[in-house]
């Protein structure tokens, strides 16, 4: 009895630490290795966009979307109360189907709030978003975090980084080979490398606004 009791409380405490996994979370970034340029990432969120994941640097993708040229001017640290350049990821770990580990999906929209998965695109390695069909034959895990400050992992290690792709426009993607991306861009390319620290949703002050983040969190 005082066996079964004893596997009951221990269990009850591993859901209790485990219960982090299921929340939803944004993605902060921050530079590993002090740069002229990494000033422009650090400290920013994750953001989707045009099925990708870049780092929310206030800048408009002109390119992408056919306008002109132009700067977004916000504080830097003001994380909650500016637009956003993409749909802020607010994520979770989830088992990936018919594997034997979690894979990571975030929301795309706010309302209703649909699922992505995320995923490292096998040929680019761009972190990209999408469905299990755009998921599949890419790699889609595992996913994890530190034990504990709750840094993302992927392939049970830290490889991620950011890449310019434009003036200001930074996309990650992961550095499976661990050569800062060099057998992909060689030196064309400004690369940082960069930890991606969850961020729990900030709660707000209205109770009925609070009790449905938190029934879509347990959902």
């Amino acid at each position: 009895m005082l066996a079964t009791n004893e596997a009951i409380r221990q269990g009850q405490q591993k859901d209790r630490r485990e219960e982090h996994r299921a929340r939803r979370c944004n993605l902060i970034v921050t530079t590993v290795i002090p740069s002229k340029k990494s000033h422009e990432v650090h400290n920013r969120r994750i953001v989707l966009r045009g099925q990708k994941l870049y780092v929310d640097t206030d800048v408009a993708d002109h390119e992408h979307e056919n306008e002109k040229e132009k700067e977004q001017v916000f504080e830097i640290d003001d994380h909650e109360n500016k637009e956003p350049f993409g749909h802020p990821f607010a994520g979770y770990f989830l088992p990936y189907p018919d594997s034997k580990y979690e894979g990571l999906v975030s929301t795309i929209c706010e309302d209703p709030p649909v699922l992505n998965w995320i995923y490292v695109d096998k040929e680019t390695h761009e972190v990209k978003y999408g469905v299990r069909l755009d998921a599949q034959g890419n790699i889609t895990g595992p996913f994890d975090c530190t034990r504990q400050d709750r840094r993302m992992t992927l392939e049970g290690w830290e490889g991620f980084v950011a890449v310019e792709e434009s003036p200001g426009l930074w996309a990650l993607y992961f550095d499976r080979n661990d050569d800062g991306l060099r057998s992909k861009f060689g030196k064309s390319k400004r690369v940082l490398e960069v930890e991606l620290w969850r961020k729990e949703k900030r709660w707000k002050k209205d109770p009925l606004v609070r009790q449905e983040e938190q029934a879509r969190q347990t959902s």
